[in-house]
């Protein structure tokens, strides 16, 4: 999937639509995000050296793993985060780099899901965590 088609899951525009594409193969959710230099998220973190901030690469991750629910996420739903946990960061993500995320649903519970998430970058680990969301009814 590329952005436009990402846009028919996601309600997320403009700058916060932070995945380039997406694919879902046998049940894992894989996206793709090069950041380029002049991202809105690097301008002053950090002056000289800049870093992608951890809460944008766990949105990053966020956002690939509602491939995995297209279905469930089409038409009038919203999916927000209800929790982080096992949060790790292992390597800083930086300009002109691309973050590959790998995502998968490990459990859900009605309107609720639960993921793991890893993110690299060429083949290094850079983040992985476990995360929750809900899907809400506009």
């Amino acid at each position: 999937m590329q952005q436009e088609e990402i846009k028919k899951l996601l309600p997320h525009r403009d700058n916060m639509l932070l995945i380039d594409e997406a694919e879902l193969r046998d049940g894992v959710a894989y996206g793709k995000k090069t950041i380029r230099p002049d991202e809105w998220f690097l301008q002053g973190h950090f002056p000289g050296n800049p870093v992608v901030p951890g809460v944008i690469l766990c949105e990053i991750m966020g956002q690939s793993a509602c491939v995995l629910l297209a279905e469930q996420c089409e038409g009038q739903v919203t999916p927000f985060f209800t929790g982080l946990d096992q949060v790790r960061f292992k390597r800083p993500v930086r300009p002109n780099e691309t973050l590959e995320t790998q995502c998968k649903i490990v459990k859900s519970k009605g309107n609720f899901y639960w993921a793991e998430g890893k993110g690299f970058v060429e083949g290094k680990l850079c983040v992985s965590a476990t995360f929750s969301f809900a899907l809400i009814k506009e």
